[in-house]
């Protein structure tokens, strides 16, 4: 019999008996994990798939109809010795050798005599013995048969192993097999059964950890498939790899300027950059030090492409020029659109590297949470166009070791320009990333990016290719918009206007909070906040029932209410459904696949909104495309109601209009006065309305002394509060506020602050 021999590498394994240190066979338990382990498990699986056996899971145990066949051919005759167990063999395995017999029932005997020596009787070995001689003929034959003075079986298990099964592979391991165990959960279930290790030794390698908890031989399959899948994908190899980064300095422009022969030798390597610089080290020289670099990269020949705040996305031509079909699969999309559109016939080895680096970002792009084969479609036609667009400009009879230089100034906006610049990283590009505004994130993540971070933050529009329009500040202006920054930025005090975008929070308050709150500004009132440039506005939203007082306080009451910046409708409605509406017959070109077109919108002739400012323009079309996604109106996406919305939406009175121009989203905010003092219900355009001005900012207070119902017929779900405050009045006529004094009824503070005569 063969001798257990320990490993001083696992690959050894792979060694045949005349390559091995010592005469013998090895068998381990495996029960922790690393790269190492990783790569012998694959290794050592395909040659037990070759020329041993693999189990993953238990053995299973000799059936009934295997059972009886054995006793048929056999007999259930036993005897402890080896005299009777060749003779077994000869009989129930005859294509075996000689030698190989001899080893087998040498093993069988030695594993049944430890039996005994144990306390085990003669029935429970006979057992045993009868078990091992099933399992040789339905599942080890192939392996028993191979065994030879220069060949060495394997046999891979993966599981928990029982104790009849470990006397097997004890067996199989003393008549020549090299043994494996996969013990994934530990060695704690192995030692029960053999307490000091004799059967098998455990590998104790370098930084093993536990294995992951969806590691299994089934998933290494997997991989293997993967794996091959990717090399049929990716075809040829390019003969050059890329060394971004590994040469480099560390200091940015100076690194890019770097003359590309001093940068590496290797032929077989092209040298390329990848690198952002975020913030900028001085105000004053930034844009001229730019505007030298780029003239120094021209005139030093090198081919040179600058995007300003933008990668100009790929125009309807580029879009229509990709060749594609159909296709049922990731893989088959990927190699087909590779193939038919990423041509460079001028140069093989640089079609290569782009096939390569399209496919290596495409595939990362695969793994992302969500990502399905149409939107993996997109993406790669998007950045098959850029690469087709800037090809020329970046490699026109590109040869060894040139590189380009593609400079983005402003930093990636969306994924998409990210996955770009990643592709561009792995080609003979530098690619440079300018971030010299740190209140603007650039969303780019990749292992390849090198940064490079100043303190100083500066706002800068267009790279100063030449002189002519570059806007260079003065030491003084510098001084001042760092003292403007001081100043606004986490203070409690804000610029005019010093925010873009708003989100609405309605305020649950008691009725006695409401004039309270009214007309204080916004940044005063409970849960205003401001989070990545980006206001919450507390707002009311609130329905009044019914008179309190009496008639004349409750007109009084309402007049106090009524500020500079407050819409009063004393008539219902406030917008008739006979009104003419001059947008209603284009809403349907403006809202396809659950999004507003907001390009179609802004660039069609009847859009009545181009006046506004440009943020406020965004916030209007913000709270429509919000509006529409929350259906907060009954029938939305139901009969074409998201286009009655848009048409309201966008057909809004001059009144409200600028109302939300002057809107300055930390300061006070526009409110809208509903009064319904009759039976007339409310139309649904003016439900739209109201809806929409609650999104947009306004407070809005409806105040109905009859307590009928107003706005809920239209809407999905109660949203605003309503207050119960007093008798149930009916046919009042709305006054003319302007005709009621203002100390009619004297309010809190008045009563509080009143000075003496």
């Amino acid at each position: 019999m063969l001798k257990h021999r320990k490993l001083q590498s696992l690959d050894e394994y792979f060694l045949e008996p005349e390559g091995r240190r010592e005469s013998g066979v090895f068998f381990y338990r495996i029960c922790g994990y690393n790269q190492e382990i990783h790569g012998f498990i694959r290794k050592y699986y395909d040659a037990a798939r070759t020329s041993g056996v693999v189990i993953e899971g238990r053995i299973p145990n000799p059936e009934e109809k295997q059972l009886d066949y054995y006793g048929e051919i056999m007999g259930m005759d036993f005897q402890m010795s080896t005299g009777f167990l060749l003779a077994s063999l000869k009989k129930w395995l005859p294509r075996m050798k000689d030698y190989q017999r001899e080893q087998v029932s040498l093993a069988i005997y030695d594993t049944l005599d430890g039996m005994r020596r144990a306390g085990k009787n003669e029935n429970m070995m006979k057992n045993a013995y009868i078990k091992f001689m099933c399992w040789l003929y339905y599942k080890f034959e192939r392996v028993v048969n191979q065994l030879e003075e220069h060949h060495i079986p394997k046999i891979l298990y993966e599981g928990e192993i029982s104790n009849y099964e470990l006397k097997l592979m004890a067996v199989l391991s003393r008549a020549g097999c090299d043994i494996v165990l996969l013990q994934y959960h530990g060695d704690e279930n192995y030692l029960k059964l053999d307490v000091t290790s004799e059967l098998s030794f455990a590998w104790n390698g370098e930084n093993m950890t536990a294995f992951p908890k969806d590691f299994s031989l089934k998933g290494l399959r997997e991989e293997v498939r993967r794996e091959q899948d990717k090399e049929r994908l990716y075809g040829p190899a390019p003969g050059l790899l890329n060394c971004t980064n590994a040469w480099i300095q560390g200091k940015g422009l100076t690194d890019i300027k770097t003359e590309l022969r001093s940068r590496g030798s290797n032929p077989g390597l092209f040298y390329n950059c990848f690198i952002r610089i975020n913030g900028v080290e001085d105000k004053l020289t930034y844009l001229n030090e730019l505007f030298q670099f780029q003239l120094e990269l021209k005139n030093s020949g090198r081919k040179l492409v600058i995007a300003d705040q933008e990668i100009p996305k790929p125009t309807m031509e580029e879009i229509s020029g990709v060749v594609r079909k159909n296709y049922a699969g990731q893989n088959q999309m990927l190699a087909d659109l590779a193939a038919n559109n990423l041509k460079y016939a001028a140069n093989p080895e640089l079609q290569r590297l782009m096939y390569k680096a399209f496919l290596d970002i495409m595939l990362e792009e695969a793994k992302h949470p969500g990502m399905n084969l149409n939107k993996l479609t997109n993406k790669a036609v998007y950045l098959i166009c850029w690469l087709k667009r800037y090809q020329s400009e970046l490699f026109y009879q590109w040869k060894i070791p040139e590189i380009g230089c593609f400079i983005y100034l402003g930093g990636c906006k969306t994924e998409n320009e990210g996955m770009f610049l990643k592709v561009l990283a792995r080609l003979p590009v530098d690619v440079l990333i300018l971030a010299p505004d740190l209140n603007r994130r650039c969303c780019l993540e990749d292992s390849l990016l090198y940064e490079v971070n100043y303190p100083e933050s500066l706002t800068v529009d267009r790279f100063p290719q030449d002189n002519s329009g570059i806007r260079m500040g003065t030491a003084a202006y510098h001084a001042e918009r760092e003292l403007d920054t001081i100043m606004y930025q986490d203070s409690g005090l804000y610029r005019n206007r010093q925010y873009g975008k708003a989100n609405a929070v309605t305020l649950q308050t008691m009725y006695e909070e409401i004039e309270l709150l009214w007309d204080q500004e916004l940044k005063y009132r409970p849960n205003f906040s401001t989070v990545d440039e980006v206001v919450n506005l507390p707002v009311i939203y609130a329905k009044i029932s019914g008179v309190k007082l009496g008639i004349s306080e409750y007109w009084s009451g309402i007049k106090r209410l009524v500020t500079g910046d407050t819409v009063v409708s004393g008539k219902v409605p406030y917008i008739s459904s006979a009104e003419p509406n001059p947008i209603k017959p284009y809403v349907t070109e403006f809202f396809k696949n659950g999004k507003l077109q907001r390009a179609k919108i802004k660039g069609h002739s009847g859009y009545p909104y181009g006046f506004l400012r440009e943020e406020i323009q965004e916030h209007i079309l913000d709270k429509l495309q919000l509006l529409i996604e929350q259906r907060i109106i009954k029938g939305t996406f139901e009969n074409g109601m998201e286009y009655t919305i848009i048409a309201v939406v966008l057909n809004l009175k001059k009144e409200i209009l600028r109302m939300i121009q002057k809107f300055d989203f930390t300061k006070r905010n526009p409110k809208f006065l509903y009064i319904n003092t009759t039976e007339a219900m409310i139309t649904l355009e003016d439900s739209i309305l109201v809806s929409f001005l609650n999104l947009a900012g306004f407070d809005v207070l409806f105040l109905v002394p009859t307590g009928y119902q107003s706005i809920e017929k239209y809407l999905n779900k109660k949203l605003m509060e309503e207050h119960q405050i007093g008798e149930y009045m009916y046919d009042l006529q709305v006054p003319d506020f302007g005709r009621i004094p203002s100390n009619a009824r004297q309010s809190w503070r008045d009563k509080i602050f009143k000075r003496g005569s």
